[in-house]
């Protein structure tokens, strides 16, 4: 790295092209002189005929640049890095109100699998998957729960509707079009795929309903069609094979009219672990409004806040947002937090309207304001819109 290039001579000589030169120069001078005899020049000791066409330029100094250092390839899913179930559980808990249990077992079961993927075996045993069941109300923060679980393990996520699974061959989403989904989700690197999260959604309404025959041998073809890709196999793709060994399974439903019992068993096995969540009452609306990172209160308050408007909600209005809520969830059983921005939008529809002409305005969104926005819709019995 210091001299440059070396020559390589006969007899294992490797000499650098300054040496070379000061070489040449010293026969010249000596070839030069009167008394230089020839004859001298063959019988020089461990010195033979040198072949001219290897010394390229040997005045010219080649650098040799020094190599870089490769980077260590870093693997797709680092076993340090995944979080405790009592971290995990506290991340949840800053985005999603209540379902305590259902958090817990949540984040024991995720930490497991990744931990099972990280290290692919423990002693030679093969740990089963910790593909999850969640059985809850419409609205009680099921989707929510799996959406914030990928976000903080930075992990692909694919939603699927079960209601729009077709079994192979027939018109419709296949199950193995999910696959390209989380293929899709992972910009399309087929490893970060393999450790991503699959959530089926719905998953209910393909359960057995004891009603209609044929329906039930469709319901119970798609069924099927899911168990070899939930237990883990090789799915096809235009960027390649997708194992779906180390891939998280997670299905959700309500369970109403049917429980999973309906499901076939094969499938029931798949999925080990039973997540139970609640539905939600106007305690849980109160703290929704206002606990959470991106609870709905603060939203407004900073939507409004771009057209410098302040807005501030008082504790008897908040309250009685989730009165409202509760009143409806009384109706129906099937309100959920997403209703909740449904109410809101009502009670702030005509602010949102004339907030472009009203900055620097400051706005108390009390018990009396709430009240007044949805008198109409209390006079007139109409719920629908605030029901699932």
């Amino acid at each position: 790295s210091v001299t440059g290039k070396m020559i390589d001579l006969p007899n294992n000589i490797h000499i650098c092209s300054d040496c070379m030169q000061k070489s040449f120069d010293s026969m010249n001078q000596q070839m030069s002189s009167s008394n230089f005899n020839y004859n001298d020049l063959f019988n020089m000791p461990n010195i033979s005929m040198i072949d001219l066409s290897s010394l390229q330029n040997p005045t010219q100094h080649q650098k040799v640049k020094p190599k870089k250092k490769e980077k260590k390839a870093e693997p797709v899913l680092d076993l340090k890095k995944i979080p405790a179930p009592h971290k995990i559980k506290a991340t949840l808990d800053e985005y999603v109100i209540g379902q305590e249990h259902a958090k817990k077992v949540m984040s024991v079961a995720v930490y497991n699998h990744y931990k099972r993927v990280a290290t692919d075996t423990m002693d030679d045993i093969d740990i089963e998957k910790s593909n999850m069941l969640m059985i809850g109300p419409t609205g009680c923060g099921k989707t929510y729960l799996v959406k914030t679980l990928a976000k903080l393990l930075d992990v692909p996520l694919a939603i699927a509707d079960a209601t729009s699974l077709t079994e192979a061959g027939y018109i419709g989403d296949d199950i193995e079009s999910v696959v390209s989904k989380l293929l899709a989700a992972a910009d399309n690197d087929v490893e970060k795929a393999e450790h991503g999260i699959i959530f089926i959604d719905e998953i209910d309404k393909i359960a057995s309903s004891s009603q209609n025959r044929m329906s039930d041998i469709s319901r119970e073809g798609v069924q099927r069609d899911l168990l070899p890709i939930v237990e883990g196999s090789a799915v096809n793709t235009k960027y390649g094979m997708v194992r779906t060994d180390h891939i998280l399974f997670i299905a959700a439903g309500a369970f109403h009219f049917s429980k999973p019992s309906d499901m076939i068993p094969e499938l029931q096995g798949r999925f080990p672990l039973r997540v139970e969540l609640n539905a939600l009452g106007k305690d849980e609306f109160l703290r929704i409004l206002t606990e959470p990172h991106n609870a709905l209160t603060r939203q407004y308050a900073a939507l409004l806040g771009t057209e410098q408007i302040r807005l501030q909600f008082s504790e008897d209005g908040i309250e009685e947002i989730a009165a409202f809520a509760e009143e409806i969830n009384a109706t129906s059983e099937n309100i959920g937090a997403r209703r909740l921005y449904t109410i809101m939008e009502k009670i702030l529809a005509d602010i949102s309207f004339d907030a472009p002409d009203m900055p620097g305005a400051q706005i108390v969104v009390n018990r009396a304001y709430v009240q007044e926005h949805l008198r109409d819709v209390r006079e007139d019995q109409d719920l629908s819109q605030y029901i699932l």
